[in-house]
C-alpha cells in the first residue's frame, strides 16, 4: 500500500513539472515576446559602364542585390527617372520601363539595358527598393560619342 501512495506521488509530482515545463514553453512563445526580423537592408553591386554612348547604341548594366540578412518575404522593386537627355532603360527582354513606374525584380542578380535616344549628354537615377522601404539609389551619366571620338578609340 505504501508503494502505491509514493508511486502515485511520483506520478503527481511527473505530471506538475510536465504542466509547468509546458506553461514555460507557452509563455516563451506568446506572440508578443517573439520577435522576427523582417527588415534586412541591402546594397547593390553595380559593375562599372562605359561613360560614352552614341545614339541608337545600347549600354548593359550589371547588377546585383546583397541583403545584409535572410527573409523570405523580401520583395524587390526598381524604378528610374531620366532627368537630361533622351534614352530606354529596360531590364532582360521585357519592354521599356516607364520613368518613375515601380517594376518587380523577381532576380537578385539582373541586366537592365539603356538605350541612347539623342546626341547629348544623358543622365538618369535608378532606385532599387524592398517592400520594407529600404532603398538603394544610383545615379548614371553618359556623355555623347562623337563620330571623331569614335574614330579614334578604335584605331
Amino acid at each position: 500500500m505504501k508503494n502505491i501512495i509514493n508511486n502515485k506521488k511520483g506520478i503527481h509530482f511527473k505530471f506538475f513539472i510536465i504542466a509547468v515545463m509546458v506553461g514555460l514553453l507557452v509563455q516563451s512563445c506568446e506572440k508578443d515576446d517573439l520577435e522576427i526580423q523582417q527588415n534586412f537592408p541591402f546594397e547593390v553591386e553595380v559593375m562599372p559602364v562605359q561613360k560614352y554612348v552614341a545614339k541608337g547604341e545600347t549600354v548593359e548594366i550589371r547588377c546585383r542585390i546583397i541583403p545584409n540578412g535572410n527573409y523570405t518575404g523580401t520583395t524587390y522593386s526598381i524604378r528610374y527617372f531620366q532627368y537630361e537627355g533622351q534614352g530606354s532603360l529596360r531590364l532582360f527582354n521585357d519592354p521599356s520601363f516607364v520613368p518613375n513606374d515601380f517594376y518587380p525584380l523577381t532576380e537578385k542578380e539582373f541586366r537592365l539595358y539603356y538605350t541612347s535616344k539623342s546626341t547629348v549628354s544623358q543622365s538618369f537615377d535608378i532606385w532599387i527598393s524592398d517592400n520594407v522601404d529600404n532603398k538603394q539609389m544610383f545615379s548614371f551619366q553618359f556623355n555623347p560619342q562623337s563620330e571623331g571620338l569614335y574614330k579614334k578609340a578604335i584605331i
